[in-house]
């Protein structure tokens, strides 16, 4: 998935996106009433990766939840039926209320940011006797989840009973975003599997899911709201569920643990250097969020300042004071959002040590991670993930590969050493600028990247008489749309790849590859977000030659 664009889109704790209401019209996000997402275009042009006010339902990459308003803390829990999931509608279509990775109506066990304080020696022997037989270790500090108990099953929400003196994490019912704490690890991918089965079985074998090998602290990218109490002591954590109330949180069970550490101290230093949090009530105050973004694999940690005005108090002394705890940090970067909207990032920000940006190793391949960069959160997992997409197209090195919707050139970049030729279409203009980047720095000679709409550029390349051998689709949880399903049709690759986050617009998209004359060989489900209720799917399809059949 790709995207950027400083601000109209939010990102949750899963790494999908958000829609600010204000900016619907704009970017074609598809509530009612608004218009439908430019051709094929995933509406990407405002997707802005890291874009919401942390912590109220965010959904996952999967994850990333549509039940809430970003941000806002908001919250509404609805109950969705799969009848409900339509082209055009407001399930279906665009970034609706509160979409993830764009949107799409999901489950109400939205979001995965799963903050905690500590949990005692006691909890932690309850967590262990939860146990699920897998080989990971079980995390010695508390953790939480986001999902205040719902879980979403076929089409109805099923609320779970109170955490208790059980839970790991002392804020699950307040945080909505780990809606399968109560569940051991086993159970939940029993349950994950079940729900794709019931959506996704009518078209094919769908293969055991893919599980974790250790699924704690697997996030890289960690967003905290700040505020303070009433006594004016600062505070970090994510919204309540339903409110604009800050839960205060210190540790997660899902996120990067060092992420989490970089946050309590930046919360320690604000008084001696005499920085205000913001008020959302008086607008007073400068520090609104605090963005962690690390590579796993470099070890790389980018800190992003999000502030209300861009004047940070002795700035210089400030990075030195946080480093001298964390040298680990390799850049900073101070982002002004002045807006009074639910939104992140705001459009300007400033490298103020560093180069303004972190880069990780993913699938072989180097990466170049920005704030506003849409990079998977769980690596581990998603290599695993795109493995299985270039496994599955078949690639013998002779083939004609299209990554629509591109964004920095993951997948593309991930299938370059198998295809003979690679073309990347993303409509972004940052991200095709980080994706040319991405294609320099790994010495790749046989991708080339275009901004353009993806459905008319699929359009002309079958206009023009060229052919294609596969092509591979990741889309935002509001999955494709019927026009890029019909250029995909007019083009007839031999193989199509769908990674899709979320199995309700992805069955009504299989519907519609089917009606153009592609027939579903395998599906498998990649558990990319342990403890939510998201998973990630691949799915390879077949030109069966029955076009318009």
């Amino acid at each position: 998935m790709a995207e950027n664009d400083g601000g109209v889109m939010a990102s949750d704790r899963t790494g999908r996106y958000r829609v600010d209401k204000s900016e619907i019209g704009k970017s074609g996000a598809g509530k009612k009433g608004f218009k439908k997402p430019a051709v094929g275009n995933r509406a990407r042009a405002n997707l802005a990766p890291e874009n919401h006010a942390a912590g109220n339902g965010a959904a996952e990459n999967c994850n990333e939840g549509d039940c809430v308003k970003e941000g806002s803390g908001a919250e509404k829990k609805k109950t969705v039926r799969k009848a409900d999931v339509s082209y055009g509608d407001k399930a279906g279509s665009g970034a609706r209320e509160a979409g993830g990775r764009g949107a799409g109506k999901k489950k109400t066990d939205v979001g995965v940011k799963a903050a905690a304080g500590v949990v005692s020696r006691k909890n932690e022997a309850v967590g262990a006797a939860q146990g699920n037989g897998r080989e990971f270790q079980k995390p010695e500090r508390g953790g939480s989840g986001k999902a205040g108990g719902m879980k979403w099953k076929a089409g109805k929400e099923e609320q779970r009973g109170n955490a208790g003196p059980q839970s790991l994490c002392p804020v699950y019912r307040k945080c909505g975003g780990c809606s399968y704490l109560h569940m051991s690890y086993e159970q939940q991918l029993k349950e994950k599997q079940k729900q794709l089965q019931e959506l996704l079985g009518g078209f094919g074998k769908l293969q055991p899911i893919i599980g974790m090998k250790n699924p704690w602290h697997y996030r890289n990218k960690v967003h905290a709201v700040f505020s303070h109490d009433k006594k004016g002591n600062p505070i970090s954590g994510i919204y309540e569920a339903g409110s604009h109330r800050v839960v205060p949180v210190d540790s997660c069970l899902i996120e990067d643990e060092k992420s989490d550490a970089i946050i309590v101290t930046i919360r320690s230093l604000l008084k001696s250097f005499k920085i205000r949090t913001f008020d959302e009530d008086t607008g007073y105050g400068l520090l609104r969020h605090v963005l962690i973004r690390r590579g796993f694999a470099t070890g790389e940690i980018m800190v992003v300042l999000v502030l209300a005005s861009p004047v940070l108090p002795s700035k210089n002394n400030f990075i030195k004071a946080l480093r001298k705890e964390h040298p680990e940090i390799t850049t900073v970067v101070v982002n002004v959002n002045s807006r009074g909207t639910s939104m992140v990032l705001g459009d300007k920000e400033t490298a103020v040590y560093g180069r303004g940006y972190i880069e990780d190793v993913l699938c072989g391949k180097v990466f170049r991670i920005s704030p506003k960069s849409f990079y998977q959160v769980n690596p581990v997992q998603t290599e695993v993930l795109y493995s299985k997409a270039v496994e599955w197209a078949g690639l013998t090195g002779g083939e004609r590969v299209l990554d629509a919707y591109c964004g920095i050139g993951t997948i593309g970049l991930v299938a370059s050493d198998r295809a003979a030729e690679v073309i990347g279409v993303e409509l972004n203009k940052d991200a095709v600028r980080d994706a040319g980047w991405n294609v320099k720095r790994n010495q790749v000679k046989n991708m080339r990247v275009y901004c353009a709409d993806a459905t008319q550029f699929i359009l002309d390349m079958a206009a023009a008489g060229e052919k294609l051998d596969v092509i591979f689709l990741d889309p935002p949880r509001s999955g494709s749309t019927e026009e890029f399903i019909h250029a995909v049709g007019e083009i007839r690759p031999d193989r199509v790849v769908y990674i899709s986050c979320n199995p309700e617009t992805l069955a009504r998209d299989l519907k519609g590859f089917l009606k153009v004359g592609f027939g579903v060989e395998k599906m498998v489900g990649v558990d990319c977000f342990g403890w939510t209720g998201h998973t990630e799917t691949v799915v390879m399809m077949r030109n069966c030659g029955l076009k318009g059949k």
